[in-house]
């Protein structure tokens, strides 16, 4: 990866927080839009070009790690609180404690995610030379999956009384941890096997969190859907599905 692209991941954590800061709390409403597009986008790029790549040697394996993947971000949703798809509870209590078990799960997913980022281009080059685009939709839906995150995780410890320097101090501690997995990928140069598994893993992860996203209904006692939120949604997947043309 390029210098500009850690950067940008860095920055899209902190440009989503300090979004929080300068709107009220009450703009919940355009959080859960802005979650239902992004996930929308995440799924569609998740089945258009992640999973493609990934079941290039039709190994059955890679549906283990998959699955893996899935529950280890719903073991992670324990700690993090769900923050990850507009979840947003204040603090009883201990509140350094929950802000820290917030930001472990919040900070193993993003870890993860980051892992297979520096090493997607040769990886990708080795086996689709005649397509590059991929880690760019991969960079891309990260970056967009953590500037809600990020919101969210705002507003979760504005409600739970913190000061603003601490939330910018927290904030910049998250915004840490994609780029943190991305360099320790680069660094153990994964072979083209391994990468493919640890980016499965990642998949997993994007599976639930868009689809716990995207089936969250909106009058949980009909099941419905807002028509906004649905109008969120086929943008996100208009906007995947353009990536492949």
């Amino acid at each position: 990866m390029e210098i500009w692209q850690y950067l940008v991941l860095f920055g899209s954590v902190l440009a989503g927080g300090g979004i929080a800061f300068l709107i009220q709390e009450q703009s919940r409403r355009l959080l859960k839009l802005v979650l239902s597009l992004t996930g929308a986008y995440i799924l569609g790029i998740t089945v258009l070009h992640l999973l493609p790549d990934v079941y290039t040697d039709n190994t059955h394996a890679i549906g283990l790690w998959i699955l893996g993947g899935f529950f280890v971000q719903i073991m992670l949703e324990q700690l993090s609180k769900g923050v990850e798809h507009g979840h947003i509870h204040a603090a009883h209590g201990n509140r350094r404690g929950y802000a820290l078990t917030v930001l472990i799960g919040l900070g193993i997913h993003s870890f993860l995610e980051g892992l297979p980022l520096s090493n997607y281009d040769y990886y990708h080059n080795e086996l689709h030379a005649h397509d590059h685009s991929v880690h760019g939709q991969l960079l891309l839906g990260i970056i967009l999956h953590k500037l809600p995150a990020a919101f969210a995780l705002v507003l979760l410890l504005r409600l739970s009384g913190f000061a603003t320097r601490v939330i910018w101090g927290l904030l910049a501690l998250f915004a840490l941890f994609s780029p943190l997995g991305a360099t320790v990928g680069a660094l153990a140069a994964f072979d083209v096997s391994t990468h493919r598994y640890v980016l499965a893993v990642v998949i997993g992860l994007f599976l639930h969190i868009s689809t716990t996203i995207l089936f969250e209904a909106d009058d949980t006692h009909h099941h419905r859907t807002a028509w906004p939120k649905l109008a969120a949604i086929v943008i996100g997947v208009v906007v995947a599905v353009l990536t492949t043309l």
